[in-house]
């Protein structure tokens, strides 16, 4: 296909991608809050936990949106997956996204392997979101002029 047929969908990949950074950051830094005041045996705002989750849920829409885009993208231009390194490292964010999705949904006192696996996974995600910037880098000068 011809490639200015997609430039649409390259602009949307592009700033769902700095949108999910971000959004990765201040999820970061709410967690981190949410850890401090139950280390500290404080009470947290009653906002804190509805906003991560809700923020947390759009960056799960955010990566999903992202892999749609990667394939729709990907099959178009070139009729098959697997032309990069960006494929794996892309399905390696969303299957820790789904992880980590999941696992929030589980923490309670009764589970407490619950916290653990989000926490671990959301730090191992920063790897996998590095990865998946550095091969999205490759892929973009693929289609530039």
């Amino acid at each position: 296909m011809d490639l200015p047929s997609f430039l649409w969908l390259w602009k949307i990949a592009a700033w769902s991608m700095g949108l999910s950074l971000l959004i990765y950051v201040l999820l970061g830094f709410s967690g981190i809050w949410m850890l401090n005041r139950r280390l500290s045996k404080r009470p947290r705002p009653a906002w804190l936990r509805p906003f991560h989750y809700i923020v947390g849920a759009i960056l799960v829409f955010l990566v999903l949106l992202l892999l749609a885009i990667g394939v729709v993208g990907t099959l178009g231009y070139y009729g098959s997956l697997g032309h990069s390194p960006h494929l794996v490292a892309g399905l390696l964010v969303v299957a820790l996204m789904l992880t980590s999705a999941i696992s929030a949904t589980q923490i309670n006192p009764k589970r407490p392997w619950a916290r653990s696996l989000h926490i671990g996974t959301n730090i191992i995600l920063f790897g996998g979101f590095v990865l998946v910037t550095l091969t999205g880098w490759t892929v973009v000068q693929k289609y530039l002029p």
